[in-house]
């Protein structure tokens, strides 16, 4: 099913298509409608989150002004305003080769296993774990699925490269190793938010470095692709709805310091993207990170690639991750892309 406020390019296996859905109607148009960033085309359940949630932001300190450690030990302690966590208990904790000591995962097995999801998370580089996400990588895991989710080194601490090299570092054991684990060579990479901008910055440098294109797909949701500030995140101000301009100038020099952001190895909206996998781009309406998902959309389409843009009236950064019916039908789309596109390049390698 096509999601709420979606614009589908260029889909799998079929001619380029562009279709906006909103609740009230379905419209087919070139390109974007005005409709879908109306304000009735957000839906009541999503209205009364976004409320409740700006006004729990609003009781605390903002992100960029706690020390990081601060944070992460609030998250992991259960203290944090999003309570505790929630660990699976099918979750397996392993190290891969890699840099140091090597990278550690977490992974969930399916019972039959089709392919894999190699999955990295989000905090902006400097925060969350690859155990923040557990019951959304066990719904994955379900579509028979191994999955694979990177615990990447985290800035200040340890700033670019660190991270991009761990994230190559799992991704090249398993474009080598895959089938000797799992059972399977089909690879989905992808992640949310900074875990949107690694997948493609590790999907650059498997390219560039390792001559591998061999990845089935790529799940990019509400990624930060332009660290110069796409205008969606340079024009938003201080509203803290999750991330806020401040917050994203502070993310940027905690991961980057005083790096050139136009280097694709930090800014992937730079690069050439040919030999890019079919894409997913995902993100709501009021998510600072707008333009960035609109913008790859576009580079990846114009590189000649397929890929698909799903747009949610109203979703915040982070939007998925909270309990409204949008978030599940955005959920549920990603899950049908990720587990559709590891079929897709079994039929692609059978007709070969």
């Amino acid at each position: 099913m096509t999601p709420l406020g979606s614009v589908d390019g260029a889909t799998l296996g079929s001619v380029t298509r562009h279709t906006i859905l909103t609740r009230e109607q379905s419209i087919t148009a070139a390109d974007f409608s005005p409709a879908l960033f109306a304000a009735g085309a957000i839906e009541p359940d999503t209205t009364a989150f976004k409320a409740r949630l700006e006004a729990l932001l609003g009781t605390v300190s903002a992100t960029n002004e706690v020390p990081p450690q601060v944070t992460r030990a609030a998250r992991e302690s259960g203290t944090g305003i999003f309570g505790p966590l929630l660990r699976s208990e099918h979750g397996i904790d392993r190290v891969v080769p890699g840099p140091g000591s090597g990278v550690p995962v977490r992974v969930f097995l399916p019972e039959r296993d089709e392919g894999i999801y190699l999955h990295i998370h989000g905090g902006g580089w400097v925060l969350g774990r690859a155990h923040h996400q557990d019951q959304r990588l066990e719904a994955i895991a379900a579509r028979n699925l191994a999955v694979v989710s990177t615990d990447y080194r985290l800035a200040p601490e340890y700033p670019y490269p660190a991270g991009p090299d761990d994230c190559e570092a799992v991704a090249l054991w398993l474009a080598k190793q895959g089938g000797a684990e799992f059972g399977s060579e089909r690879i989905v990479i992808g992640g949310e938010s900074a875990g949107g901008h690694l997948p493609a910055v590790t999907l650059l440098r498997m390219r560039d470095r390792h001559g591998y294109t061999g990845f089935a797909g790529a799940n990019l949701v509400y990624g930060a692709h332009d660290l110069t500030m796409t205008p969606s995140v340079a024009s938003w101000g201080p509203r803290n709805l999750v991330l806020s301009t401040p917050m994203i100038a502070w993310f940027i020099e905690q991961f980057a310091g005083g790096r050139d952001l136009r280097d694709p190895d930090l800014s992937p909206l730079y690069a050439g993207l040919d030999g890019m996998p079919p894409a997913l781009c995902s993100a709501g309406t009021l998510d600072p990170l707008l333009d960035d998902s609109l913008f790859m959309y576009r580079r990846w389409v114009a590189a000649g690639r397929q890929a698909v843009l799903a747009v949610y009236p109203g979703g915040v950064h982070g939007f998925n991750a909270f309990p409204t019916a949008m978030a599940a039908r955005a959920n549920a789309r990603m899950e049908e892309f990720i587990a559709g596109a590891v079929q897709q390049d079994r039929l692609v390698q059978a007709e070969a």
